[in-house]
This record gives C-alpha cells, sequence and structure tokens, in this order.
C-alpha cells in the first residue's frame, strides 16, 4: 500500500461488531441433540456459508431456518424441523457487542466510514458502540443497494470525494468487502480474527495492525 491514505471505510458485522454467544447457542443446541461438533468447526462452516449466502437486510424466522439447515448439512447433520426451531429460538436477539481490537479507533487520526449490508437501526448500534467518530454511514437499506454491488462502494466513493487510492477499505468478507473494494482501485485488508483464511494476501487478525498501513 504506497499510496498515502486519506480515509479508511469499514463493513460492522464481523469486523467492529459481532454477537460473541452466537456459535455457542448452536454448539450447545448441538450436543443437546447427541450430536458431536466442535465450536471451531460450526464457527468456520458459519464464516463459509456467510460468504456464499445472502444476508437480507432485514432477516427473518424463513431466512435463519433456511441458512441453519445449510449449516447442519455442512457438519454432516440431518436438519429437521425441531432443531432448526431449537436453533432459532436460543439465537434469536442475542445482544452485539463490539470487537476487543476495536479500540484501536480512537487512535485513528483520519477520517473514517461505514459502508455495510445492514437495516436503518445501525447508525444507532454504532451511536452506542462508539460514539460519533464515523463521519459518513452508508447502510444498504436506506441507499437501496447492497455489497457486493460495485455501485455501492461508488456511492461511497462519491460521497466522501477520495480518490479510491487514497482510501483504505477493512472488512472480513473476501466476496462482500475485499474483491469489489480492490476492483475499484482502493486499499484493502482483510480482518480474519480465527485465521480461517491462510491465503488472503493483506489479511490481518487483529484491528491493531491497521496502524502498520497509514
Amino acid at each position: 500500500m504506497k499510496s498515502k491514505i486519506q480515509y479508511i471505510l469499514f463493513d460492522v458485522s464481523g469486523t467492529l461488531l459481532h454477537k460473541p454467544a452466537l456459535y455457542e447457542s448452536i454448539l450447545k443446541v448441538l450436543k443437546e441433540n447427541g450430536y458431536k461438533v466442535t465450536l471451531e468447526g460450526i464457527k468456520q462452516k458459519h464464516k463459509l456459508l456467510s460468504e456464499i449466502i445472502h444476508f437480507p437486510d432485514k432477516t427473518n424466522r424463513e431466512f435463519y431456518k433456511t441458512f441453519n439447515a445449510e449449516l447442519l448439512y455442512s457438519l454432516g447433520i440431518l436438519p429437521n424441523e425441531t432443531i432448526l426451531e431449537a436453533i432459532f429460538s436460543s439465537c434469536s436477539y442475542l445482544p452485539w457487542e463490539k470487537y476487543e481490537d476495536t479500540q484501536i479507533l480512537s487512535q485513528i487520526d483520519l477520517p473514517m466510514g461505514i459502508v455495510s449490508n445492514f437495516n436503518s437501526s445501525l447508525k444507532e448500534k454504532l451511536q452506542l458502540f462508539f460514539g460519533p467518530i464515523f463521519n459518513t454511514v452508508l447502510v444498504s437499506e436506506e441507499e437501496g443497494i447492497a455489497k457486493p454491488s460495485l455501485a455501492f462502494y461508488t456511492r461511497a466513493i462519491e460521497k466522501i470525494s477520495v480518490s479510491p487510492k487514497n482510501i483504505l477499505y477493512i472488512g472480513d468478507s473476501l466476496k462482500l468487502d475485499v474483491d469489489p473494494a480492490v476492483k475499484l482501485g482502493m486499499n484493502a485488508l482483510h480482518i480474519d480474527r480465527e485465521g480461517f483464511y491462510p491465503n488472503s494476501k493483506n489479511a490481518i487478525n487483529d484491528l491493531k495492525q491497521i496502524l502498520n498501513y497509514l
């Protein structure tokens, strides 16, 4: 990354915020139903499925049952209505939390913004967890366009009025975040805290590593 970074854009879910109880809740349900699975296995399969299954801005019971059925298949478990309902019930309304390494954001002396596939509640969540540190927040539900559409990223570039070569984009998805950002000429970092993508170029496992690229 040779260009001088003037603006940093972030994804949110899986990058800045997460639901830490999610995987443990799924693990508990599966163990209670007699299945031998590991927490790491659930995390990895869930992550990979999230790369290929489109998440709507507003999720619902039917979406999660469909997603969790695919998750069970990937774990070698034949899904049925009882276990799908148990997973949905245990995982509904789990609280969002910010990743511990997001503390580094307070040390970054550059304008920052958000480009996220999320519903309109995101701005309130960002304010709650981080305060008014983001200059620009683009949310798919409000913009009427979503990742990985290049038009979504182009809209962000136009809004912040910074050349792509001077923008650093950080996200947890190769498909939704890194690929479109790179195609438009941005610098991109792939946050991979679990080390699931050893072949990913410019991968980082901690947001503190952002400082090495500024």
